[in-house]
C-alpha cells in the first residue's frame, strides 16, 4: 500500500488517510449510476494508493452504494479500511419529499441494515447524516452510543449539525467527526461550526472540496452533466451566478499554472492545508480524477497563496432553498425535557 499520510479525526483514536474518498457519485446523485465493475476498480485502485478511508450512505443509490462498496472491500484487510455510512435521510416516493428521521428504532433498524449490505462485522464512522429537528439529539444520540457499546459502530459522525446540536451530542458521547461542506467556494462554516469542532477535539471531513468538480471542469462542468444530476439545479451554476464564477475560475486557473498544478489540485490542496483535523473526501469515478486529487498532497501553499485564495469571492448560495432547509442552518432540536414531558 502506497504512503498517503495519517490524521486523526477526534480525541477517540480514529486515524484516516489525510484523503478520502466519497463514493456517492458512483451511484447516486450525479446521473445514471455508473457501472460496478468499473467503480470497483476505481475503489481498489484508491486502497492500493494509500486511500483508506471510504465514504457512503444508506440513502445512495438508495442502498446500492453501500452494496457497491461492501463488494469493493471483499478480500480487503478490513482492519486497514475506516469505513464511514450514514442514515437519517430517506426519501418518501409516495410524496416525493425527503424525510428525516433520528428516532431510535430508526437508528437500529438503519445501522443493522447497512452492516447486511455492506457485509461487515462493524462500521468505523457512523453518522447522522442530516439532523432530525423533531426528535431531541440526546435521543438519537444515546441509541448511537448503545450501538458503540455493542461493537456494531466504533465512532460517532454527526453531519450538517449546528454548533448547539454538535455540543448537546457531544455531551452524550463524544462525536469523532462533523462532515459539512467546505471548500473554496463554501467558507460559512468557519464562522461557527468549525470553532465549535475544534474547541471540542472534533474531526472535520468536507464532502464537495472541489465544489461538485466545478474547481476541476469549470464552466466546461455544466456542458458534460447528463439525466438527473443535481449540480444542474446549484444556484451558482445560473445565470449571474455563473457568470461571476465562470471569472473566478479563471483566475484559480491562473494561480494554478504559476503553482504548476491543476486548478482542482489547487483546490484540494487549500482545504487540505486548514489543519491536521481536517480529512476531505472528494469523490471521483475514475481513476485519473483520482490520480490527480492525490497529487494534491504535494502541492505546497505558501501564507501568500492561501491569502491570495481566500480573498476570491463566489456568488450564489450552496443548495437550493428546499434543499437548504436540512443544512446544519436548520439543525436545532427540541429539548430533552420538552420530549419527556410528551
Amino acid at each position: 500500500m502506497s504512503g498517503v499520510r495519517r490524521i486523526k479525526l477526534g480525541s477517540q483514536g480514529l486515524e484516516v488517510s489525510a484523503l478520502g474518498l466519497g463514493c456517492m457519485g458512483m451511484s447516486h446523485g450525479y446521473g445514471p449510476a455508473k457501472p460496478e465493475e468499473d467503480m470497483i476498480k476505481v475503489i481498489h485502485h484508491a486502497i492500493n494508493s494509500g486511500v483508506t478511508h471510504l465514504d457512503t450512505s444508506d440513502v445512495y443509490g438508495p442502498h446500492t452504494n453501500e452494496i457497491l462498496v461492501g463488494k469493493a472491500l471483499k478480500g480487503a484487510k478490513r482492519e486497514n479500511i475506516q469505513l464511514a455510512t450514514k442514515f437519517g435521510i430517506k426519501f418518501d416516493e409516495s410524496i416525493g419529499q425527503v424525510k428525516i428521521n433520528g428516532r431510535p428504532e430508526y437508528v437500529r433498524a438503519c445501522c443493522e441494515a447497512s452492516l447486511k449490505r455492506l457485509d461487515v462485522d462493524y462500521i468505523d464512522l457512523y453518522y447522522v447524516h442530516r439532523i432530525d429537528t423533531t426528535v431531541p439529539i440526546e435521543i438519537t444520540m444515546g441509541e448511537l452510543k448503545k450501538l458503540v457499546e455493542e461493537g456494531k459502530i466504533k465512532y460517532i459522525g454527526l453531519s450538517e449539525a449546528g454548533p448547539a446540536t454538535i455540543r448537546r451530542a457531544h455531551a452524550v458521547h463524544p462525536i469523532t467527526a462533523v462532515q459539512l461542506e467546505w471548500s473554496l467556494w463554501t467558507r460559512d462554516a468557519e464562522e461557527e461550526v468549525i470553532p465549535t469542532c475544534r474547541e471540542l477535539g472534533i474531526g472535520i471531513v468536507p464532502f464537495a472540496p472541489l465544489g461538485s468538480r466545478f474547481f476541476a471542469s469549470g464552466p466546461k462542468l455544466l456542458d458534460n452533466l447528463t439525466g438527473n444530476d443535481f449540480r444542474k439545479i446549484l444556484p451558482r451554476m445560473q445565470g449571474e451566478n455563473f457568470e461571476h464564477n465562470k471569472v473566478i475560475f479563471e483566475r484559480i486557473s491562473e494561480m494554478a499554472q504559476r503553482k504548476g498544478c491543476t486548478s482542482a489540485q489547487l483546490a484540494l490542496a487549500w482545504v487540505l492545508q486548514q489543519g491536521g483535523d481536517v480529512g476531505p473526501i472528494p469523490g471521483t469515478t475514475k481513476i485519473e480524477n483520482l490520480n490527480q486529487n492525490l497529487g494534491a498532497l504535494a502541492v505546497k501553499l505558501t501564507a501568500e497563496d492561501l491569502a491570495e485564495l481566500e480573498s476570491i469571492s463566489f456568488k450564489g448560495a450552496r443548495m437550493p432553498e428546499f434543499f437548504a432547509m436540512h443544512s446544519y442552518t436548520n439543525s436545532d432540536t427540541p429539548s430533552l425535557s420538552s420530549w419527556k414531558s410528551e
